[in-house]
């Protein structure tokens, strides 16, 4: 009885090199297997530290870039509310001007009014001189002054874009004089509405609307027009009410010089300050 004979166990004996090679054992390999990736090690605490550094300097280059654009947009928007605050000033000046010059012709006015009121002799003879003045002397224009972009720093709370307390401080200073000039001008016009009141009882409608022209222009009339009355309690009255308005308009008067004379300070200190010149 012939036996069966393995194709290997006849490699094995008829080949020298299988007899010299080791044969393969499967636990060997299924070892060498799990073993090919090696276990990372634990991060120790300078790992951390590190890691924490990284992070806190990621966030605080982040703030810092913020906090710049943040104070650059700040200070443009500083520089542009100082562009248009010395444009109000300047146009502040134009109109202190005019209402400096306005105000010296209406003092002259007022004094020649006083001074003919105040001699009874020579009231008939300047009739036409009194419809003139006592129409235009009393008059008053108002001061048109522009605060728009000071309203707007205050009322937003922008003032706080304002770097310098010596710059905040200047500007104060410079708008703390309206109040009295408005106060100034409110007693001009209650004593203008007392001056009226008594001249009504003087002076003659009819030649009073005859010297009006275009554009509420007042023309001095011609020849010596009558009184309604040569009261002299009368004119004495209207003297006096003459005499507040020629104070009130004075105390006026030198408030605006006094204000035009800090606006240019101030626009000079501005432009300075901001380079505003040189753009």
């Amino acid at each position: 009885m012939n036996e069966e004979i393995n194709p290997l166990d006849i490699e094995n004996t008829s080949n020298p090199y299988f007899e010299d090679q080791p044969r393969p054992n499967p636990e060997t390999e299924m070892e060498v297997h799990h073993h090919t990736h090696e276990p990372h090690g634990k991060k120790t605490w300078k790992n951390y530290v590190w890691e924490f550094l990284m992070l806190f300097l990621a966030v605080f280059c982040g703030f810092l870039a913020e906090y710049q654009l943040e104070h650059t947009i700040e200070h443009q928007r500083e520089h542009q509310y100082i562009e248009s605050l010395v444009a109000d000033l300047k146009s502040d000046q134009q109109a202190l001007t005019i209402h400096i010059n306005s105000t010296q012709q209406g003092i002259l006015m007022m004094d020649t009014l006083i001074n003919i009121l105040n001699k009874p002799s020579e009231i008939a003879l300047r009739t036409n001189d009194l419809y003139y003045l006592a129409r235009l002397a009393p008059r008053m224009r108002p001061l048109g002054t522009n605060s728009r972009t000071f309203d707007q720093l205050k009322n937003s709370g922008n003032f706080r874009l304002i770097r310098k307390l010596e710059t905040s401080n200047k500007i104060m200073s410079y708008y703390e004089n309206f109040p009295l000039i408005n106060m100034l001008q409110n007693i001009n016009e209650t004593e203008f509405t007392q001056y009226k009141s008594t001249a009504a009882k003087i002076f003659d409608p009819a030649v009073f609307l005859g010297m009006e022209g275009l554009n509420d222009d007042i023309r001095r009339g011609s020849g010596n027009p009558p009184l309604r009355t040569s009261d002299n309690q009368l004119l004495q009255e209207l003297s006096v009410f003459s005499v507040y308005l020629h104070g009130t308009k004075k105390g006026i008067l030198g408030s605006d010089v006094q204000l035009k004379k800090a606006g240019e300070v101030l626009i000079k200190y501005l432009e300075k300050e901001y380079h505003l010149s040189d753009e």
